[in-house]
């Protein structure tokens, strides 16, 4: 009997936690450590630029991942995502759209950098759950 290799699970969540004063300190599932800084000056992530991040991160790693599907992985030179959004001016404080501009170096036409880009959306699982509207489960702790 062949078996089949285990898949490892990586650990998946966050928590911020600050005091009285100061900001967020975010620790990762696994132990990774950010610092939020809120000053429109300050270098460093703030939530929404963590959000961005997130987005422009899935969506290199997806369309690496749909150049290999589509066998043109050794075309691809460089792969750069850049996402910025517009805020809502009315209702709830909320990203109301988001720009996505992909840059794919390589030996590819257009026609090659376009499925790519598609087969990413679709891969993506950050993008697909900002397109739908997942559901929020809050509970208190003490």
């Amino acid at each position: 009997m062949v078996e089949t290799p285990k898949t490892k699970i990586r650990p998946m969540g966050a928590t911020a936690s600050l005091g009285r004063t100061g900001f967020p300190h975010i620790v990762s599932a696994t132990g990774g450590e950010i610092d939020i800084v809120t000053g429109a000056s300050q270098a460093g992530f703030n939530p929404l630029d963590l959000l961005y991040a997130s987005l422009s991160a899935c969506l290199a790693m997806s369309a690496r991942i749909a150049a290999h599907e589509l066998e043109l992985t050794n075309r691809i030179e460089h792969i750069e995502v850049e996402v910025s959004g517009e805020k809502a001016q009315e209702g709830h404080s909320r990203i109301e759209s988001f720009a996505l501009a992909f840059k794919i170096i390589g030996d590819l036409d257009g026609e090659m950098r376009k499925r790519v880009i598609e087969r990413a959306e679709d891969i993506c699982t950050v993008s697909n759950t900002l397109a739908g509207k997942p559901a929020f489960t809050i509970t208190l702790g003490g």
